[in-house]
């Protein structure tokens, strides 16, 4: 396998990648890692991670209070535990993490804190250590239905620029970037309306008239299968230095 490094200055389109962490493997040896994760969700890949090299351990972060609970009651894993915290205030301490992942959520930080959650992962992370930053390009059918009622154009843009702005302070160098497209399926709208425009980390303004016009957004890509969409992502990996 290459190391990070052998990545510098170059970008590739593996375009279509149904598991994220086949990915992270590629770019990054997991096993025997301290991992952090920030904005963990239902830490799936997290859990994902560990079945394949239980000699890892991973330390998930969630602000989602309703989230975090589901954590805690799910049967447990060894090597993963969960924290109620989030990216711009780690309570923990210096250089403890090995790998630090954001998948899909730097830009849900509130942007004036992006620029501290950046500096607080590096504190975090061992010198050498490698932050995998996820984030969803702003593109694509999927997106043009989920912005009829949550715009995040301006934070996923923002998320960028903390990004580039974190590159600047001699902290961090980027050793990767890729860019690739992840399948997304939902059974029904109903499904989409309930995983996609009500989930428990935000509350997003659904009368009738947006709602109806989601649905007739969604509804021709809808088969006898249900609706499958292509959501564009773009990976940047991050190194912190020494």
């Amino acid at each position: 396998m290459p190391t990070p490094t052998s990545f510098a200055a170059q970008e590739r389109s593996d375009r279509l990648i149904p598991n994220e962490l086949e990915l992270l493997a590629s770019l990054l040896p997991l096993a025997s890692q301290h991992i952090i994760e920030l904005g963990c969700g239902a830490a799936r890949l997290a859990r994902d991670l560990l079945a394949r090299h239980p000699s890892s351990h991973v330390t998930g972060l969630e602000v989602d209070a309703i989230q975090h609970e589901k954590n805690l009651a799910a049967a447990p894993l060894p090597g993963l535990q969960f924290l109620a915290a989030g990216a711009q205030a780690i309570p923990l301490p210096d250089e403890c993490f090995d790998l630090a992942l954001m998948l899909k959520s730097l830009h849900h930080v509130p942007v004036p804190e992006m620029g501290t959650a950046l500096a607080e992962i590096a504190r975090v992370l061992k010198p050498g250590g490698h932050l995998y930053v996820s984030e969803p390009v702003y593109a694509g059918p999927l997106n043009r239905i989920v912005r009829l009622y949550n715009d995040e154009g301006p934070v996923r843009t923002a998320a960028q620029h903390a990004v580039d702005e974190a590159l600047t302070t001699g902290t961090w160098v980027q050793v990767a970037e890729r860019r690739f497209d992840i399948p997304v399926h939902f059974e029904s709208f109903e499904a989409f309306e309930t995983r996609m425009m009500r989930p428990t980390f935000a509350h997003h303004y659904l009368d009738d008239e947006r709602i109806a016009a989601v649905r007739a957004a969604f509804l021709p890509h809808q088969g006898p299968d249900g609706a499958d969409f292509l959501r564009p992502m773009h990976v940047r990996l991050l190194q912190r230095t020494a």
